[in-house]
């Protein structure tokens, strides 16, 4: 029998909203009595941001059935729309948005029901402890929960007490020297691949070329390095997976794959179960590694849940606290933790329990064997398949540059971005937040600063008083740092009121950027170039190298200092010590390289320029309020420190992609993968693509849009949207266009049933607006350049993708240097045939797709239009033929078309 429950549900979409009495009755309702019904009686939601967005209210105090989900079945996933819930929960879905109510209802009296039967719910155990705790915190539903759940007969231990601990383990040895066969990695490529799947000979050369990668290495400095381009349906991570899986097992090491989107990440999560289907033995095998800031901090959770956190952020550390217990691996971004959670809470999200600002103790903290960071960290030791991101894998390849441990067989996928990642990892920028960072992490907290931050005298207390060198050069440390941008360092710049020789530089910086930047008014960031600086900068300069080497003098003789103790092995030195030690050496190290970085940065001020690096000034802004300052350096080349660093220390490394060469010769793929620094040719594999682009596909080029007029914009899109019945993924190049867009747009295609998403606006990460665009076949999507690239909808879900003009490149201080050194507008031409494909790679996904591609473009050069596949018809059209040839491809599939579904939350 289902339980009773007292409370209305509403569901809010840009196209109605209706009400559900408590006994089921429906109704529709204005916008008004909505809002004034939600401030008086407390009521079922799904998703009440969302739902508070329709209703233009700042926040809506409702019961989430969001909520109630993550309580009741912690670590699971479900589309957070009524009818993805409905699957979750084994319903039948609502046929139309007007039922979505009663549904909601019936949604919770499931989810209640559950927690009744006890023995039956997988996920019971601990439940009973976090409800008391959100009961004290006044959360809506538990006074429901309480009706139905049960104290358990026996005590149960909480989630720090229930963790397990990590074991430490001996070094891993060196792998053994092995070759692979052809056949025997064409036969493991089979088993991969399962014996009722078609055999594709694109793939198994693919896979038979990327074997040479494992060959043992001829020489120091000399890796096997393989460039493969491999179309989209090759199956180019099996034909990876295979290769690297025989390699690990044979030599007894371990492969990193890298890759730059998230989305791949958890798809090749997903396909190493066919290497390992037993969940124990893939736990053993295979890794997913990311940097800390993606973890579940237990200190941070610990903080928060003995009082850091007040009213929403409170019952937001509640529920993760619960699903600590049931994550696989403490990966609170991409992981097993609903992507939808955090986003509930809005400004009281997750960040803070994660390490963001480097707060980390290491062995001083109480939760340290339990740490999930520290066993992602020991299981990729031994693992045989770690994946992980292009960002991290440079760090940790750097950071064995410096004697740590060299990482030996490297894949790069979605390689074509491989030079975007060693541009952002080898910068350098000294910035008002970065140096205060520094700052902060080598004193400690000040004054009435907040947080459990700990300085490296409080840090290191027991070295200090077992070595007198070490603890002067801690003292001395401690006291340059003083010198660095201290609290409120922002506010007195805007005053004009600077203290200290870095807090001047950086106000010297700041005038010389609103004297020679363009677009004050524009309400972004502002930059311009270091040639003839100021006077008054190039004075300020010589005080603040002064400072910073003051600073790095001590830090280095604090690094030898400690590496002697480690040497020394004194009795106090326990398992413990000797791992905060390291973690502070290694600290050292990576912001001693930092401060010697800006030094550099610093001492060509007013001189000749450094050939090799791009400098420049900006003052970072939102909506024109000034978040930070600062002088930036990139490498005018990327990715000469990235064949320095990670391609020639490794024994092995692949590159792949499916649009590696960008169109052109390998020259293209050898430039922006650092092959052309090594003093030995790569080789090359490149496998087309089995699909019929030319039969499936169609690009139109609209011609008669007015650049620049957001309302007719709009109106093409709300017009290509409606002929296509929705699956449209709409890509902008600013997000001011496309929150105009969608703002005029979504009412009217929604009355329509077909719902709108939006990046930027819906209060929904990326990740969740995917799975619901993909959930739904009349849905759309608009988004910027995260939905370029990674973005994999196959299927009816997306069968239109528009771009609102020529992707070209923002006009910056960096891409202006880069431009003249590569080719002028021949550079820029290649970044937008780029941009095109990646986009167009997003329509055709499998064999049986059909779509097609709008650039809404008038002045599109025809020299750009051989970014898409050979043989695909590009059309120039105006909007009306072009709504005319989408409409007519969507009629003639119709007999196929799923009929409308249920919106969602729009």
């Amino acid at each position: 029998m289902a339980l009773a429950l007292p409370y209305p549900a509403l569901h809010a979409t840009h196209g109605g909203i209706w009400i559900a009495s408590p006994d089921g009755e429906v109704r529709g309702i204005g916008r008004g009595e909505a809002a004034a019904r939600a401030a008086e009686t407390p009521m079922i939601v799904l998703n009440a941001a969302v739902t508070a967005a329709r209703l233009g209210l700042a926040e809506f105090s409702g019961l989430d059935l969001l909520e109630l989900f993550a309580f009741v079945h912690p670590a699971r996933f479900a589309v957070p729309t009524p009818a993805g819930l409905a699957r979750a929960l084994d319903l039948s879905p609502p046929v139309d948005d007007a039922r979505a109510p009663a549904f909601l209802i019936e949604a919770a009296q499931a989810l209640l029901g559950r927690m009744a039967d006890r023995d039956g719910w997988a996920e019971a155990y601990g439940a009973w402890n976090s409800h008391q705790s959100l009961a004290r915190l006044r959360w809506p539903w538990s006074p429901a929960i309480g009706r139905v759940l049960r104290e358990p007969s026996r005590p149960e231990r909480g989630t720090f007490a229930r963790l397990p601990e990590w074991d430490e383990a001996g070094g891993r040895p060196p792998p053994r020297n092995v070759q692979l066969g052809e056949a025997e990695t064409l036969d493991r490529l089979a088993k991969l691949v399962g014996e009722r799947a078609e055999p594709r000979e694109g793939q198994r050369h693919y896979a038979g070329i990327n074997a040479r990668t494992f060959d043992p290495r001829a020489g120091e400095g000399r890796p096997h390095l393989v460039l493969a381009e491999a179309g989209t349906g090759i199956g180019k991570t099996l034909g990876y997976l295979a290769p690297a899986s025989l390699w690990a097992e044979r030599a007894g090491g371990t492969v990193w794959i890298s890759t730059y989107t998230k989305a791949l990440q958890r798809q090749l999560d997903q396909e190493t179960r066919r290497l390992f289907p037993d969940p124990a033995m893939r736990r053993e095998k295979i890794v997913v590694r990311k940097g800390r800031e993606n973890y579940l901090c237990l200190l941070n959770l610990e903080d928060a849940l003995q009082g850091g956190f007040q009213n929403r952020a409170a019952i937001l550390a509640q529920l993760v606290s619960r699903w600590a217990m049931y994550s696989r691996d403490g990966d609170m971004v991409g992981g097993d933790l609903p992507g939808w959670l955090p986003t509930l809470f809005r400004r009281a999200g997750s960040t803070a329990l994660t390490d963001r600002r480097g707060e980390c103790v290491y062995a001083g903290c109480p939760h340290y064997r339990k740490c999930f960071i520290e066993r992602a960290a020991r299981a990729s030791e031994s693992a045989d398949i770690v994946i992980a991101n292009h960002a991290l894998v440079m760090i940790l390849a750097q950071r064995g540059a410096d004697g740590g441990h060299p990482l030996g067989r490297i894949v790069f996928d979605e390689g074509h971005h491989l030079f975007e990642a060693a541009d952002s990892t080898f910068a350098a920028a000294l910035t008002g937040q970065e140096a205060i960072e520094l700052r902060r992490w080598i004193i400690g907290p000040e004054a009435k600063s907040r947080g459990r931050r700990r300085g490296l005298s409080a840090r290191l207390s027991d070295v200090a008083s077992y070595d007198e060198d070490g603890a002067l050069a801690i003292e001395a440390a401690s006291a340059a740092a003083t010198l660095l941008p201290a609290d409120g360092w922002l506010g007195r710049l805007g005053e004009n009121m600077p203290l200290g020789p870095i807090e001047k530089l950086l106000a010297a910086a700041r005038a010389t950027i609103y004297a020679r930047a363009d677009a004050q008014d524009a309400g972004y960031g502002l930059e311009t170039d270091v040639g003839e600086p100021d006077p008054q900068l190039i004075e300020a300069a010589q005080p603040a190298i002064e400072a910073l080497e003051a600073l790095v003098r001590p830090m280095a003789r604090l690094r030898q200092r400690l590496t002697a103790v480690m040497e020394d092995g004194p009795d106090w030195l326990d398992g413990q010590a000797r791992a905060r030690i390291e973690g502070a050496i290694a600290g050292l190290t990576q912001r001693g390289q930092l401060v010697a970085a800006w030094i550099a940065m610093l001492a060509r001020l007013g001189g000749p320029l450094d050939a090799d690096f791009v400098d420049w000034l900006a003052v970072d802004r939102i909506e024109g309020r000034e978040i930070d300052i600062g002088l930036h350096r990139h490498w005018l080349d990327p990715t000469r420190p990235l064949a320095e660093t990670v391609l020639k220390p490794a024994h092995g490394v692949l590159v792949t992609s499916a649009t590696l060469r960008d169109g052109e010769d390998w020259t293209i793929a050898e430039a922006r993968s650092g092959a052309v620094h090594l003093d030995h040719a790569p080789r090359h594999v490149a496998v087309p693509s089995p699909f019929d682009y030319a039969a499936h596909a169609e690009v139109l080029v609209v011609t008669d849009l007015k650049r620049g007029d957001v309302a007719q914009l709009g109106l093409a899109y709300q017009r290509l949207i409606s002929a296509a019945g929705g699956g449209t993924l709409g890509l902008f190049t600013a997000i001011s266009r496309l929150r105009a867009v969608h703002a005029r747009i979504a009412d009217r295609l929604a009355r329509d049933g077909l719902p709108l998403y939006a990046q930027h606006v819906d209060p929904i990460d990326t990740g969740t607006l995917v799975d619901i665009f993909r959930d739904d076949p009349h849905a759309s999507l608009l988004g910027t350049d995260a939905l370029r690239d990674g973005v994999d909808v196959p299927g009816d879900s997306l069968r239109l993708v528009v771009m609102e003009g020529v992707p070209w490149p923002r006009p910056t201080v960096l891409h202006a240097a880069r431009k003249a050194a590569g080719g002028g507008g021949a550079y820029d031409d290649r970044i937008v045939r780029a941009r095109l494909r990646q986009a167009f790679g997003r329509l055709i996904r499998s064999a049986n797709d059909r779509g097609h591609f709008v650039l809404l473009g008038a002045a599109t050069p025809s020299r750009l239009l051989d970014a898409f596949p050979g043989g695909v018809p590009v059309l120039r059209v105006t909007l009306d033929e072009a709504v005319a040839r989408i409409a007519g491809e969507k009629g003639a599939r119709s007999a196929d078309f799923l009929p409308p579904q249920l919106s969602g939350i729009t």
